[in-house]
């Protein structure tokens, strides 16, 4: 089940569901800069990727060249937007090297996943178009982070990140309130600043 659990794709659903999932995908493999997936062809699957990297690449408007979007690494998904949306391939995608990808069909994803998925991305969409960080963001770029999102959650006076910390994640409050702290002179306890 480990080969599901990490995206987020599949992350609404329950053990049954996953197991019904993993038992409908299938094994593909992929050799050094094929094509698994081309922009504008129609969808039909979507993929896992069990072992190797791929490289995914669009062509924005005004460009004849693809610009590189971003590499896909074991655990992750792609491939879901054409079955989401009924629509063509967003952006192509191609194995850096020998790669095993599981398939799952668009009748199975239909049945089994879209709803889950499709609940927990509207949400982070919705969200992310309130964010005014990202406002020049396209759809295509909005469904993308909220790919990425994770939730997490705290409790009262937890700390989330410590002044000082190296850096490693972009927090966005979904839900409540935090408040941040600084030590404004050395040797004084920290201040709320905000």
């Amino acid at each position: 089940m480990d080969k599901i659990d990490k995206s987020f794709m599949f992350s609404g659903l329950d053990d049954k569901e996953k197991k019904i999932v993993m038992d409908a995908m299938d094994e593909q493999k992929f050799h050094k800069n094929e094509v698994v997936i081309k922009e504008g062809d129609e969808g039909d699957s979507l993929y896992v990727v069990a072992t190797g990297t791929l490289s995914c690449t669009k062509i924005f408007k005004g460009n004849t060249e693809p610009t590189f979007l971003k590499r896909y690494e074991p655990g992750e998904a792609f491939g879901e937007l054409a079955l989401l949306y009924n629509a063509p391939r967003a952006a192509t995608i191609f194995s850096d090297d020998d790669s095993t990808l599981y398939g799952l069909d668009r009748q199975t994803f239909n049945h089994i996943v879209k709803d889950a998925a499709i609940r927990k991305k509207d949400k982070y969409e919705a969200f992310l178009k309130k964010v005014s960080l990202l406002s020049t963001m396209d759809d295509y770029e909005r469904a993308q982070v909220s790919e990425a999102f994770s939730e997490e959650k705290f409790k009262p006076n937890e700390m989330i990140i410590k002044e000082g910390d190296a850096g490693d994640k972009l927090y966005f409050i979904m839900e409540g309130e935090c408040f941040a702290t600084k030590v404004l002179n050395p040797g004084e306890e920290a201040k709320e600043v905000k």
